[in-house]
């Protein structure tokens, strides 16, 4: 196995692990009843979609 010709820096490690954290996921609030959901995708709540109702959905 080869091995590094050179000791690797904290800075380029850190930057390195640093790409790696993970984000929320973006949410967007219903207009009608303020649920969040995610955007350009049904709200599974209501089965709205762009202020229409597209699926019915059991309460």
């Amino acid at each position: 196995m080869g091995q590094p010709k050179r000791k690797q820096s904290k800075q380029r490690s850190r930057l390195r692990r640093g790409a790696n954290n993970f984000e929320l996921p973006q949410v967007s609030k219903d207009p009608t009843d303020g649920t969040l959901f995610v955007p350009h995708r049904v709200n599974p709540s209501n089965g709205t979609y762009r202020g229409r109702q597209v699926i019915s959905v059991k309460v």
